[in-house]
């Protein structure tokens, strides 16, 4: 953690928080996101300019910015969009990169990412986004805002583009724990599902279980286990189990929701940005061929302009943290203003649904089981040795 002083008085022309923590009038009457402004790879002035450039679009949006408010003012008074909008909140500490999990739980409180996480736990903001360090702020949220009851451990649901109807499939776990066993991965599928029908309008969605093979007998102890025991729990919360899926099912419209451990789920999100952003350059160093190509390019550029949209890595930017009484949207850490917006944007959406409760409603009807110890016996495994895979 690093930390940074404040060298200069309260922001003048933005509106600062009014008596007993609650944010200004102003901010009441729109949906308030609660931003980490520091920990992304790009610095603060990217994550300004993303919630900007959200602002700018969307009305009914206001934001609690969390960080050193003297080298956050200068960066938001350049951006018009946020004058009445904006609330800044001082947290003198950053979380980076390297910091421990662990560590940071423990001496992390005056951090922004602490900070806007406390924002939810009051109920002053819906959702938390930030584009810090996983396994700190999943730890974090799990210690600030709790598990959801029966819920074993928390997981990321991120957005894959797909065949579907709706445009995508739903992934988990993006990164949120290294590892998962069956019951782990039991709890992802309905978690899954619930989101798949409030995020996705998904009505019935259809679960598989990602393996090395789609017959029964393959893969490792704990998936055929897994597999077994989400059969079992298919039959009475309203989803399909499709059984083992593969890698080329990600994309394909045979399922709506796939469930994995976070080391291979970001491993295959990581591989899929990669090549996302391969084909891009392939097309581009192709259509700059020869002159023949180059007019080809211009005149195909509207069906290209939309390929780039569809397939770009950060107009899908943001996995929901499930599980935890309160949202939270994890920003990928080398995240532009554009993938900023985009994750902010999934943030409103999600706050506008009501999402959080109605997941609460739904894990609470569909698990069989309810955890009823303390939650911090019982923590994901975010230790020295895994901080989460999501940079």
């Amino acid at each position: 953690m690093t930390a940074r002083a404040d060298t200069t008085p309260a922001d003048a022309g933005h509106p600062g928080p009014s008596a007993g923590g609650q944010p200004a009038p102003a901010l009441r009457r729109k949906t308030v996101i609660s931003v980490d402004a520091m920990g992304g790879d790009m610095g603060p002035a990217t994550i300004v300019a993303g919630i900007a450039a959200s602002a700018q679009k969307n009305p009914d949006i206001a934001f609690i910015l969390h960080g050193p408010k003297a080298d956050l003012a200068p960066m938001v008074a350049r951006h018009p969009s946020l004058t009445q909008c904006c609330e800044l909140r001082d947290a003198a500490s950053v979380v980076t990169m390297n910091d421990k999990p662990g560590h940071v739980a423990r001496h992390g409180k005056d951090t922004s990412m602490w900070s806007a996480l406390e924002s939810v736990r009051a109920g002053e903001a819906t959702v938390c986004v930030s584009c810090g360090n996983t396994g700190a702020l999943m730890l974090m949220s799990v210690l600030r805002l709790r598990r959801l009851p029966g819920v074993y451990r928390p997981a990321i649901a991120v957005m894959w583009p797909s065949r579907n109807p709706q445009g995508f499939n739903l992934l988990m776990d993006g990164g949120a724990d290294i590892s998962a066993d069956a019951k782990d991965l039991m709890q992802y599928a309905l978690m899954g599902a619930s989101y798949a029908r409030c995020g996705l309008g998904v009505e019935r969605p259809r679960i598989g279980l990602l393996n090395v093979g789609t017959e029964e007998h393959k893969g490792r102890s704990e998936l055929r286990e897994a597999h077994d025991l989400i059969t079992t729990h298919a039959r009475g919360a309203d989803f399909d189990f499709v059984g083992f899926v593969e890698g080329r099912d990600l994309p394909g419209d045979s399922v709506d929701v796939i469930i994995t451990d976070g080391f291979t789920g970001n491993v295959a999100l990581k591989t899929g940005e990669g090549t996302a952003t391969l084909i891009a350059d392939l097309l581009r160093e192709a259509f700059q061929y020869s002159i023949l190509s180059r007019i080809a390019a211009l005149l195909a550029y509207p069906s290209l302009r939309r390929l780039k949209k569809r397939i770009d890595p950060r107009r899908v930017n943001g996995g929901v943290f499930l599980g935890l009484n309160g949202t939270v949207v994890k920003s990928h850490g080398a995240a532009d203003a554009t993938g900023v917006s985009a994750a902010v944007k999934l943030a409103f959406q999600l706050a506008q649904t009501g999402f959080s409760a109605k997941l609460a409603e739904r894990v609470a009807k569909a698990t069989l089981r309810a955890q009823d110890g303390d939650p911090e016996n019982d923590l994901p495994q975010t230790d020295d040795a895994s901080s989460g895979a999501i940079p």
